[in-house]
């Protein structure tokens, strides 16, 4: 069954026609802005490794920063996320929103899930087994989760020999979940959490009145479904529709170059 509110990406408004009334808003409420990583603020690549922020898209975000809180909600281990967009002010939300931290001197570091760990390390060890027999996938272990990723698979049938090894994998251990994204098969704790908890966990860390704030999360990919959900009614869920897909989000943006000509926008915007 289709979730409610679910559209067709092809159908939604473009955000920039939506800036006006998104500043005007902003300019009664506390803007924060969720920025989901790969495919949003880079474009898809091949190998994870080389999604490198380009430096025009930091000092979009950079500028952004200077205008409202802002925070990136991403797949990527919170180490390395933190690392590739090199920015303190802003918060941070690793593995999904499984770990989260904010700028220095703010509050504790947020961990959910550490009993997962031993599971998941000897998770690792089978499928990188298992995938082994499928040249060009590639096995990502981020803290609280593994990705099997087969964008550049070799043979046809590797596809299906990949998400057959993942589902073999977790048959047996019902605290674990698969999530899928672009070319992409997740494992993580099967349990109540995901980015949409993450951005509602932030939002009630900064002690933030949810009358008087206003959310905006930009997103690409299906795990960022939940985040679109947790603020499409109060706020604005924008989706980076590359590909057509069903989607929970109010407006889109076409790429990546669209998403920082946005964000610039935002950023001057009258007021900030």
């Amino acid at each position: 069954m289709r979730p409610a509110g679910e559209i067709e990406s092809a159908q939604l408004p473009s955000a920039f026609g939506q800036l006006a009334r998104i500043n005007t808003l902003a300019s009664r409420q506390k803007l924060v802005v969720f920025l989901d990583y790969d495919g949003t603020l880079t474009p898809i690549v091949a190998r994870p490794e080389d999604a490198v922020l380009s430096a025009e898209m930091r000092e979009a975000v950079r500028g952004l920063a200077s205008r409202c809180t802002v925070a990136v909600i991403s797949g990527r281990d919170l180490s390395d996320v933190r690392a590739l967009v090199g920015l303190d002010e802003l918060f941070y939300a690793g593995s999904h929103g499984f770990e989260i931290a904010g700028p220095p001197g703010w509050g504790p570091h947020h961990e959910i899930g550490a009993e997962f760990l031993p599971v998941l390390a000897e998770l690792e060890r089978e499928l990188s087994a298992a995938l082994s027999a499928a040249p060009g996938a590639q096995l990502q272990r981020k803290r609280y989760s593994i990705a099997a990723h087969y964008r550049n698979v070799q043979r046809p049938g590797d596809e299906e020999l990949v998400r057959r090894a993942v589902a073999a994998a977790i048959e047996h251990r019902p605290n674990l979940r698969i999530s899928a994204g672009k070319k992409v098969l997740e494992i993580q704790p099967a349990i109540d959490w995901n980015k949409g908890k993450a951005v509602l966990w932030l939002l009630e860390a900064m002690n933030l009145d949810p009358c008087s704030t206003l959310p905006l999360y930009i997103g690409d990919d299906t795990t960022d479904e939940d985040a679109f959900r947790a603020v499409r009614e109060r706020g604005v869920a924008i989706l980076v529709r590359e590909e057509p897909r069903l989607t929970l989000a109010n407006y889109a943006l076409e790429d990546t170059g669209e998403v920082r000509r946005f964000i610039e926008a935002l950023a001057r915007a009258e007021g900030a």
